[in-house]
């Protein structure tokens, strides 16, 4: 789930993310219930784009819910703690989402969140 304000960088993340592989789930809103995120009605698989418009791609619903990626522009803690996500009850990260490596880093992050990579220290660390 990719959290933040207006112009945070949100939907050009979820490109860079699509291009990976990833799939759309919803942009604007999503609704929450039991783990699990869905379109809200009328918004499946519709992708607005600035500067070039509104988009239909493929999407996936429901999609269960792993990690919470707060998107800000701040310096990148170099060891965080843990967190958790206070609302979705989930690990929780904090990305630039200008950095080049920003959508390699949500990747990783999800990955460890999902028990598939470990971690030394930082946001995954048991």
């Amino acid at each position: 789930m990719l959290l933040g304000p207006s112009g945070a960088g949100k939907s050009d993340l979820l490109l860079r993310l699509i291009d990976q592989g990833f799939t759309l789930v919803g942009d604007d809103q999503v609704l929450v219930e039991d783990g699990m995120a869905s379109p809200a009605p009328g918004l499946a698989g519709l992708l607005e784009v600035r500067g070039l418009g509104l988009f239909h791609l493929p999407f996936v619903a429901p999609a269960k819910l792993r990690l919470a990626v707060i998107l800000r522009a701040a310096p990148a803690e170099r060891l965080p703690a843990p967190r958790r996500h206070a609302q979705l009850d989930l690990p929780e990260i904090t990305l630039d989402a200008s950095f080049p490596s920003a959508a390699a880093r949500a990747a990783l992050a999800l990955e460890a969140a999902c028990g598939r990579v470990s971690q030394h220290k930082g946001a995954f660390a048991a």
